[in-house]
């Protein structure tokens, strides 16, 4: 298939043809939410849905998690209840193949492992910070929770499957027992379960690679899709895998706010511009809450991105000012194409 049908492929694949109509059937149909505090506009578990749904408010992803529970968290991802059985298969595999680090912190913290277990079993669901850190040992700081080793064990033992996050007390969590936070599910063998994980994977990109040759699921129409503007998290699936993204949209793309303020190309927190089917820019944005503003740092413009798709550019711009509610919506000097 030609780069045009396949690039269609993936649009209608992750639902971003504007196809879909519920939120809880989104997450089913995406495999899941991924979940980032980062929220210089809106945290990905957020405009994720946004970008996909006429309507969206992010109430309503709180209540299926932890009032309908048909969604759950695990491992910095939001997950839909039908996947348990495969996400506990996941669990299973990674208590198995533990690396050596992880397999010493647990040794050399037992006794503060028990201890967590049997503080929770005793008074959860409980915060972080009201368990006891003076029975670990001081360790050399992770590389991802720092000095933290309280919240390391915590993270440990929830990808391991012993807790889960049982609710959030605005946006600290609050942890208990897996066991009277899941609900009873079959047991999946970890060699079907890969299976089926990468059976849905592919469904959910629609285009996937193997080494270096993309594949195309010939069960979603590659028909035309709408000339909807939609401004991408750079968690999105659509360009999450960048070197996906650059053989499919010629779009190279990387998320810089780890690189140093004088090293970016870009921005901060640049968001790909999605116009139907083609990657026509990008957007570095900063929404400040106190002023009520959200403003564009910088506005770019790809290689033969069409002049006449500014229009639609603006008006997707204010849509999105109005929905995380900005009163004003404020642009630097726009790229050539665009002005």
């Amino acid at each position: 298939m030609d780069l045009d049908g396949a690039r269609r492929i993936a649009v209608r694949a992750q639902a971003l043809d504007g196809s879909a109509t519920n939120l809880r059937d989104l997450v089913r149909r995406l495999g899941f939410l991924q979940l980032d505090p980062i929220a210089t506009i809106a945290t990905p578990q957020q405009l994720v849905p946004f970008n996909r749904l006429a309507t969206f408010d992010p109430a309503e992803l709180d209540r299926l998690v932890w009032e309908e529970r048909v969604l759950f968290e695990w491992n910095a991802f939001i997950w839909p209840i039908e996947d348990l059985p495969l996400v506990r298969a996941r669990m299973r595999r990674r208590r198995a193949t533990a690396n050596d680090w992880t397999k010493e912190f647990l040794r050399s913290n037992a006794r503060f492992r028990r201890y967590v277990l049997r503080e929770l079993e005793r008074n959860g669901p409980v915060l972080s910070r009201d368990l006891k850190a003076d029975l670990l040992p001081d360790g050399e700081p992770h590389r991802w929770w720092g000095s933290s080793q309280v919240r390391l064990m915590l993270e440990v033992l929830q990808v391991h499957g012993e807790i889960a996050v049982a609710g959030r007390q605005g946006k600290q969590r609050l942890w208990d027992l897996a066991n009277r936070v899941y609900p009873e599910t079959e047991s999946i063998r970890w060699r079907d379960a890969e299976r089926l994980i990468i059976e849905q994977r592919r469904r959910s990109l629609g285009v996937w690679r193997e080494r270096v040759e993309l594949h195309v699921n010939p069960d979603v129409s590659d028909e035309p899709v709408p000339d909807r503007v939609l401004f991408l998290s750079p968690f999105d699936r659509l360009v999450h895998d960048r070197a996906r993204a650059e053989a499919l949209f010629g779009f190279f793309y990387r998320l810089e706010m780890y690189v140093p303020k004088a090293k970016r190309q870009y921005g901060y927190y640049v968001l790909p511009i999605l116009h139907g089917d083609r990657l026509i820019g990008r957007l570095d944005p900063i929404h400040d809450r106190k002023a009520g503003v959200l403003r564009g740092n910088a506005v770019y413009a790809e290689p033969g991105a069409p002049a006449d798709a500014w229009p639609s550019v603006r008006t997707a711009l204010d849509d999105l000012g109005a929905w995380v509610g900005a009163t004003e919506v404020v642009l630097p000097r726009l790229p050539k194409p665009w002005r």
